[in-house]
């Protein structure tokens, strides 16, 4: 045997013994408990009052003229009738027109309050889908195991779900040692800027400064993380930013009969062309790092070794993440092309293009940084680069996975869903939660929704449904939660 392969060997050799010291380093599953028993829940009574929350189609639409404010109104009253120990015990405001402040005064003036949050609003259903609904879409109808209906998954169910959890806590006498806030926002789904920004400013006003915030983010997945075979509960520990771009090209424009080398539409394609192929980079951050550590136990003998030596092996990872759509959102500042305009009249060059590009921030990109790398990658000073909308948040801070309100929060999982694995991510899209920075030591995003792959199509999408064994585990998960965090 020559030096070379001597060395080459021994390299392998160490590689090996490496590899496997990792390896057996890495923590068994976790472990599988008894759940936790809970006072019963009238799994009928509760679809019953949540799909008559779903028939309420409190929809939100970018155009403000489309929103009818009086089923916002007509979901309050509704509220107020159907718990009435919570009216009658819990301070309730209306701010911003139409969301909803409920404060359950703690007996610990000196603890720190909890805020739990949720939404009232609903997407629209996509025009001329409704025939593709098994049941229609504001229906309420309770049909095999299900609550179907828009707002059953985003996000009426939660909203529901804490009213509910609250009411039978109230039935029991109990009373929480720390001031509880409710937060329910009003037009989350098109930037809660009357509904959460205007809870948050009240909130701040008072100078309340919550142990964590929870919202909405992070469910409970079966069959959906690749080699795990148990459920997996992601309770989010950050949230990516949000900004989009407009870029305009221009050129003199004229008849099509006479067209130049150089035109605005080819010039702005070359440009979004550029953006698409050359996106931010990939790499893996925190909490996707402790999402992994705590996933790896579960996986394969060889995906676990791939992911007990990311030291040598993080660029396979990064690489064999970037594949799929979810993986790339968790590893990079994603780039989505999704306006573009030109043109009036087929046989008229137009003097101006343009596209609009949505990115999604991972922590530690910026929206500056964004900015210099469009400028970067399109290399072309005759495009004018413009910030669209008036609409644009950083990536939130990343929270502590390791406090005492995240593992509150994953034992009181495991206490309800005791097969759960518990981990943690990064919420991809956003939340009324970005509008509640500086209120929290901490903030969460979590609904104990269980999620199968064939189900995540249905949130903003078709057939949109709860089952009714699930929205009454929601309710036991509230309940418990309730009792953990302020009992």
């Amino acid at each position: 045997m020559s030096r070379y392969s001597r060395i080459a060997l021994a390299l392998l050799l160490a590689l090996a013994v490496i590899f496997t010291y990792n390896t057996l380093r890495v923590p068994p599953p976790a472990p599988v408990d008894a759940a936790v028993p809970m006072p019963p829940v009238d799994q009928d009574a509760v679809a019953q009052r949540l799909a008559g929350a779903v028939r309420i189609p409190t929809v939100s639409y970018a155009d403000p003229a489309k929103i009818d404010d009086t089923r916002l109104d007509a979901l309050a009253d509704y509220l107020q009738k159907n718990f009435p120990r919570v009216a009658a015990t819990l301070t309730r405001e209306v701010v911003g027109g139409h969301s909803l402040l409920y404060t359950w005064t703690g007996k610990d003036p000196t603890a720190k309050p909890l805020l739990f949050l949720a939404h009232m609003d609903v997407v629209p259903v996509e025009p001329g889908s409704e025939s593709q609904w098994t049941h229609p879409p504001f229906s309420g109808d309770i049909a095999d195991g299900y609550i179907w209906g828009r707002g059953t998954l985003d996000d009426k169910g939660s909203l529901m779900a804490w009213l509910e959890a609250t009411e039978q806590m109230l039935a029991a006498g109990f009373q929480p040692e720390r001031t509880i806030y409710f937060a329910f926002g009003q037009d989350e789904e098109i930037g809660g800027r009357q509904g959460a920004a205007q809870i948050a400013a009240l909130l701040r006003s008072r100078g309340v400064h919550a142990e964590f915030a929870l919202d909405e983010g992070g469910v409970i997945t079966q069959g959906v993380v690749p080699g795990v075979s148990r459920p997996v509960a992601s309770i989010m520990a950050a949230e990516k930013g949000y900004v989009s771009f407009r870029l305009t090209a221009t050129a003199p424009g004229g008849h099509s009969s006479m067209p130049p080398r150089d035109s605005a539409i080819a010039r702005l394609a070359h440009a979004v062309n550029l953006l698409q192929h050359r996106p931010m980079p990939a790499r893996l951050e925190s909490p996707v790092t402790v999402m992994l550590d705590r996933l790896t136990p579960e996986m394969p003998l060889l995906r676990r070794i791939v992911m007990a030596n990311r030291w040598l092996t993080r660029p396979l990872i990064v690489h064999q993440m970037s594949q799929t759509p979810v993986g790339n959102a968790l590893v990079r500042t994603t780039t989505a092309l999704t306006m573009l305009s030109a043109g009036v009249k087929d046989n008229v060059l137009p003097s101006s293009a343009t596209a609009v590009v949505n990115f999604r921030m991972l922590p530690g990109d910026t929206i500056a940084s964004v900015e210099h790398h469009i400028r970067i990658v399109i290399a072309d000073d005759g495009i004018a680069i413009t910030r669209e909308g008036d609409f644009a948040e950083e990536a939130s801070p990343v929270s502590d996975t390791r406090s005492p309100a995240f593992e509150l929060l994953a034992r009181t999982v495991n206490e309800i869903f005791p097969q759960a694995v518990v981990t943690t991510g990064i919420v991809v899209g956003a939340t009324d939660l970005r509008h509640y920075a500086g209120l929290y030591d901490n903030r969460y995003n979590f609904t104990p929704d269980l999620f199968t792959r064939a189900d995540i199509p249905r949130i903003h999408g078709i057939d949109e449904r709860i089952s009714v064994t699930g929205y009454a585990d929601m309710i036991r998960f509230y309940m418990r939660l309730l009792h953990n965090a302020a009992g």
